[in-house]
């Protein structure tokens, strides 16, 4: 179908790419095929929207696609693309040798969480993996590293497999994992002025030793947001915003200032004509990404029963320790009551012997008074008896 100047929207990429369908045609490409139309009719509204902006050229088409991005950087029918990508990224010269099967020993559930996974050997024998992730999931270096254990290990089975007895480790190459985030994981955004991290094995005391591993991790939402407002200025900024921005200006900009892309975006085009193919592609792009999504939420809910549960046994060991300190409070207190009624104990000995004294003084103060009641009588009777001599003695 050619495309009619009248069918350009604003801002579409039509117009440098006149095969770029209208909106109007691809729906009548899909309205006249039934099992197009069904598919069609089984999205929502808003995916419905999103594809068609996609194939009329009113948005980009999102390199990111599992489909989208196979077809560009197939290593077997276009390596420069990959090479120079990997290049720019490992900061040397890297040439493909061979595709590998993608034979990995990772669960069903977890490789469904990839939509891109693809492994080269390199021309010096070394493996790259490069992975793209819609939606970032938990614990991602340890999974990464189980990930590049892996590679290293099916290629130590294969080199050794292949060699025999003149197997040499220095035959092993080093395996490089390649990691592209669409929306990176809550690690990255602790630094949100990167957008390109590598990780290499080093020692602590400047001691170098080839240990075969290196990480290379992209989270694509950060470059997005480092390049607001800016201009891109390098090659590999340049592939980072094809990987990333679906909004016509950016593109135009893109293959204005690196005519190269242009092509890549032809390609792109081209491929949206066979409009079965694109509509599947898409399909099983919004199917992928439902269950991705339904992954990272159980993923993250883990993460937080996990979280819970690592509070929890901290709080049970506080509770014990509280227990403990309890337990030798009431002990405490046990023995200081014990004191304390030991010493009320005695006090009320002391108090009753106290009364039994004072009881004593009472008595002997009666006696007393008593011995003293008599001693006056005798007085008085004494006085009585000498008046009385004094009396007689007076009357002779």
């Amino acid at each position: 179908m050619a495309q009619n100047s009248q069918n350009i929207a604003p801002g579409s990429l039509s117009k440098y790419f006149p095969e770029i369908y209208s909106r109007k045609q691809v729906l009548q490409i899909i309205h006249s095929q039934k099992n197009l139309n069904a598919l069609f009719q089984s999205w929502n509204p808003q995916d419905q929207e999103t594809f068609l902006d996609c194939c009329s050229g009113s948005r980009g088409m999102k390199v990111l696609y599992d489909g989208i991005f196979k077809e560009i950087f197939n290593p077997e029918a276009a390596p420069e693309r990959l090479e120079d990508l990997l290049s720019l990224l490992f900061q040397k010269k890297v040439k493909i040798d061979s595709v590998l099967p993608n034979d990995s020993v990772r669960l069903g559930a977890e490789s469904s969480l990839l939509y891109t996974d693809i492994i080269v050997q390199l021309e010096d024998g070394s493996l790259s993996n490069i992975e793209i992730q819609k939606i970032g999931y938990a614990f991602p270096g340890q999974r990464c590293a189980c990930y590049s254990a892996d590679h290293l290990l099916r290629q130590y089975k294969r080199v050794r497999g292949a060699q025999g007895k003149q197997f040499h480790y220095r035959n092993i190459k080093s395996v490089y994992t390649i990691i592209f985030f669409e929306q990176s994981p809550k690690e990255f955004h602790d630094y949100p002025d990167h957008w390109l991290h590598i990780f290499r094995q080093q020692s602590n005391t400047g001691l170098t030793l080839n240990l075969l591993q290196e990480y290379y991790f992209i989270p694509l939402d950060i470059f997005r947001k480092n390049m607001d407002n800016k201009s891109i200025t390098s090659d590999l900024e340049a592939w980072l915003s094809f990987l990333s921005f679906d909004e016509p200006e950016r593109i135009v900009e893109l293959f204005t200032r690196y005519p190269r892309f242009r092509a890549l975006y032809q390609d792109i085009y081209e491929l949206c004509q066979n409009m079965e193919k694109v509509m599947n592609m898409y399909s099983k792009e919004l199917l992928e990404l439902d269950h991705n999504t339904v992954l990272y939420m159980i993923d993250e809910m883990q993460e937080q029963i996990d979280q819970k549960q690592l509070e929890i046994t901290e709080m049970d060991a506080q509770i014990s320790q509280q227990k403990v300190q309890i337990h030798q409070q009431v002990s405490q207190i046990n023995q200081q009551v014990t004191q304390i009624n030991q010493q009320e104990a005695q006090i009320n000995r002391q108090e009753a012997q106290i009364n039994q004294q004072e009881a004593q003084i009472n008595q002997q103060e009666a006696q007393i008074n008593q011995q003293e009641a008599q001693i006056n009588q005798q007085a008085i009777l004494i006085q009585n008896l000498q008046k009385q001599l004094a009396d007689l003695q007076s009357s002779k």
